[in-house]
């Protein structure tokens, strides 16, 4: 499988999802009404913005350096300063972009080109984005607990569900893939701790952005609890129905928020606080939009014909 025609199925993909993106936020309008969208933006102020600039230069050293990581146990090591700079790149794009996908589509294309190994490129991110989600999903397991009485149990069937669908999916996957992945999957083995701990960091780091952003719109619940719907609102965030990230996650916040008897409105307010001080944040990726470092040259794998073929 070429570059283009990934790009073409890709671009499907996007649109897909830029439109069940603009639905769920066209639902929300509908039934909150636009004040909740104009309080968020109002509510992002400067110490937000600064809290958030701030913690993702952290968050993106974090997932730049599990990247790295990854990426070296494959044969088509990315230097951690590459890393940073190429994250912050993506991190832009994606948050500013369609589909929120096309900054790391980008990234893996880019990586596997100048390496002159596309298949490795391409799986050096997706183990990136795969591994972090997962990190994340097994935080908002934990946070179960914490979760008001209310939507705990709610909450608790959609992850199970979730869990389902992955199981689901990957079972659907032909048998060379799945031997393929497993035989890769025991290659990344000896950096699995350091991703584990870079993935926590990142998410906690966004945890913190959500919670000033909730404390800025005037939400004054218990910091666990908060956190806790931080979790599950950033983990909805992931889902491959967003417009950059939007849709999902003020539908989850809008849920959450309501069933913790904060109230949808603010759960909605909050959700549109944490999207903008977040898009700022990653403005800094302007500066490494020509950034055209050399990558590492690796050596042959023929897992590059299995996985990417």
């Amino acid at each position: 499988m070429n570059g283009s025609t990934i790009a073409t199925r890709t671009n499907r993909w996007v649109w897909v999802r830029f439109l069940l993106g603009t639905a769920i936020l066209v639902v929300l309008g509908f039934r909150l009404g636009a004040e909740p969208f104009v309080e968020g933006v109002r509510r992002a102020d400067l110490t937000a913005l600064l809290v958030a600039l701030v913690v993702t230069a952290g968050t993106t050293w974090c997932c730049a350096w599990r990247w790295s990581l990854l990426s070296r146990q494959l044969d088509i090591a990315v230097p951690a300063g590459t890393a940073y700079r190429r994250y912050y790149r993506s991190q832009l794009l994606n948050a500013t972009l369609p589909g929120g996908v096309l900054g790391d589509l980008h990234r893996g294309i880019d990586h596997g080109r100048s390496a002159g190994a596309l298949g490795r490129g391409l799986r050096s991110v997706l183990w990136d984005r795969a591994s972090g989600q997962a990190v994340q999903a097994s935080l908002a397991i934990l946070a179960l607990v914490l979760l008001p009485t209310a939507v705990r149990s709610g909450v608790g069937w959609l992850l199970l569900a979730l869990g389902g669908v992955v199981i689901a999916l990957t079972a659907a996957l032909p048998a060379r893939v799945r031997r393929a992945t497993v035989t890769e999957l025991r290659t990344l083995r000896p950096v699995l701790p350091q991703v584990v701990l870079a993935s926590a960091l990142a998410a906690g780091g966004h945890v913190v952005v959500f919670v000033v952003a909730a404390r800025s719109v005037g939400v004054t619940a218990p910091l666990a609890e908060l956190a806790a719907l931080a979790l599950v609102v950033l983990l909805a965030s992931a889902l491959p129905l967003s417009v950059a990230g939007w849709g999902p996650r003020e539908g989850a916040a809008a849920w959450l928020f309501a069933g913790a008897g904060i109230g949808a409105e603010t759960g909605l307010s909050v959700a549109v606080a944490f999207g903008v001080v977040s898009l700022v944040a990653t403005l800094p990726g302007v500066l490494m939009l020509a950034d055209r470092t050399p990558a590492a040259i690796p050596a042959p794998d023929p897992q590059d014909e299995v996985l990417s073929g």
